[in-house]
């Protein structure tokens, strides 16, 4: 039998859409992740000055939305039927976290085009971890991640290969 501790499991999915401006297109950015979530989405701040570009510290410039538990699994499938269950090699980091883009919000089946929203591509990036994992993350006496418990590269690609059937290239 396997050791219970060693069981790969999705923590979050967050879905990030950087629009680069405050104003209208960020209200369609927001639109649009609610819809395809079912979500209230967050606004995330700038957090350096980029004169050439008009962004100054604490203006909006994206959205985003974070998905827990049967809700991360389900919107998991749906995204990687718009990327036809590939993901690439280099999609994954060397902690077991993936991440990849899908280019319009309408690749996702069963999602419809909305003229007043216009096309929108956004990220879809994954953290995995195993149990024991919320040492790092209590109030009293947190402590780090042994490197041995942490999730690696080839456990995470066994995952997504097991759990969501997804050929790697």
């Amino acid at each position: 039998m396997e050791n219970p501790m060693k069981e790969v499991k999705i923590e979050k999915v967050v879905l990030n859409m950087g629009v680069g401006e405050a104003g209208d297109e960020l209200k369609k950015g927001q639109k649009i992740l609610e819809k395809i979530t079912g979500s209230k989405a967050v606004q995330t701040k700038s957090k350096v000055k980029q004169p050439t570009w008009g962004i100054r510290p604490g203006l909006p410039i994206g959205v985003k939305v974070t998905l827990r538990k049967e809700k991360a699994k389900e919107f998991l499938k749906t995204a990687f039927k718009a990327k036809e269950n590939i993901l690439l090699n280099k999609n994954f980091d060397k902690t077991g976290n993936f991440g990849f883009g899908i280019k319009e919000y309408i690749d996702l089946p069963g999602v419809k085009y909305d003229p007043a929203l216009g096309i929108k591509g956004f990220n879809v990036l994954v953290s995995l971890e195993k149990k024991g994992y919320r040492i790092k993350r209590r109030k009293n006496n947190s402590k780090k991640v042994p490197i041995k418990h942490r999730v690696t590269k080839d456990e995470a690609i066994n995952f997504v290969k097991k759990e969501f059937g997804v050929e790697i290239k």
